[in-house]
């Protein structure tokens, strides 16, 4: 059997190549054998969430798995065909939601009918998007590509329990290619979710950030409290037009009492996107019709890795263009169709 040799440990050398390998072989139906997985980190191999990830895969695709264990450095992963299901699974600690959704939703290219799955886990977590960045932002942009999908949060999960709950449906859908220049709106929208932290405390650190912001920008704030079985917060503020979808989320440290939020990194960046949805947007780009092209302000190693592991799998084409305040990436998918 022919596979693609994927280095785990290239370039950022984390779970995103594990991501984007499994969700392209199902789609592909190519067989990937992913080795050095998260080879440079404090403890490498395979954790909860990337478990959980491939395992809803392997029941989408009834393929055969090899190497599916917390800490294996080797996986191999064999798809067979995508079989529309409804899926009820846990990650058992509060490993991210919202990195398992982006294996699922690009699969949507090759359903045939819907697909429905109820996850459990860490909603609002560290090293993740939150969860309100996926349904704002990451919803926008596959919504404008095409991918046609629902989200519905139904419990938040902070660390260390987790036990969230989202529950997903993603339909079949052609995905288009899309271009994104530069931010043009003076518009900013703050969103606000909390658990069993005192609202005064929430609300006085929101009105420092509003009034950073408030110089150059009106503002929208929404405040709720959601519970969940552990304290904790999390704030997105983001930005949406018909050339922008751009976002920064944040969580509450309760330590410092205080949001982690870089109010300048914000108003500071003029580009269409920000830089975690440059790289989340690589792999539907790289199954569109047509070229897909975006402006960013960095190069991120989450990014270079991404378009190299894309590239590797679809055949994809894409470049990469200097810009006197950022770069700009074009990638020449190579169609749905023909993989249909």
């Amino acid at each position: 059997m022919d596979f693609v040799e994927i280095n785990g440990g290239h370039g950022e050398g984390g779970g995103q190549i594990i991501r984007s390998a499994t969700t392209l072989s199902c789609i592909t139906k190519k067989p990937v054998h992913i080795v050095n997985i998260r080879k440079y980190r404090k403890v490498s191999g395979l954790k909860p969430q990337h478990i959980t990830a491939i395992k809803i895969l392997q029941k989408i695709s009834n393929a055969e798995v090899i190497g599916n264990y917390i800490g294996s450095t080797e996986l191999k992963f064999i798809p067979k065909d995508i079989k529309s299901q409804k899926l009820n699974e846990d990650v058992g600690t509060a490993g991210s939601i919202s990195l398992i959704l982006q294996t699922i939703i690009p699969l949507a290219v090759v359903l045939k009918e819907k697909l429905q799955v109820k996850i459990r886990g860490g909603t609002d977590v560290l090293w993740s998007p939150t969860i309100n960045y996926s349904e704002k932002i990451l919803k926008e942009v596959f919504r404008r590509m095409g991918l046609k999908f629902s989200l519905k949060i139904t419990k938040r999960g902070y660390f260390p329990k987790g036990e969230g709950e989202v529950e997903l449906e993603v339909f079949s859908s052609k995905v288009n290619s899309i271009s994104l220049s530069k931010r043009t709106s003076n518009d900013i929208s703050i969103l606000c979710t909390y658990s069993k932290i005192p609202l005064e405390l929430i609300s006085k650190e929101i009105e420092k950030i509003e009034s950073k912001i408030n110089e150059n920008f009106t503002v929208d704030i929404e405040i709720k409290e959601e519970k969940a079985i552990d304290s904790g917060s999390s704030l997105l503020a983001y930005s949406i037009d018909e050339k922008t979808i751009f976002g920064i989320d944040s969580l509450f440290d309760k330590k410092n009492k205080k949001f982690d939020f870089d109010v300048e990194k914000f108003l500071e960046n003029s580009s269409a996107i920000d830089e975690n949805l440059a790289d989340m947007l690589v792999l539907p780009a790289s199954l569109a019709s047509g070229k897909t092209t975006f402006e960013v302000k960095e190069m991120t190693s989450h990014l270079e890795t991404n378009l190299f592991v894309t590239s590797k799998i679809t055949g994809c084409r894409y470049g990469i263009g200097k810009l006197p305040k950022g770069y700009q990436v074009i990638i020449e998918g190579i169609s749905y169709s023909s993989i249909k």
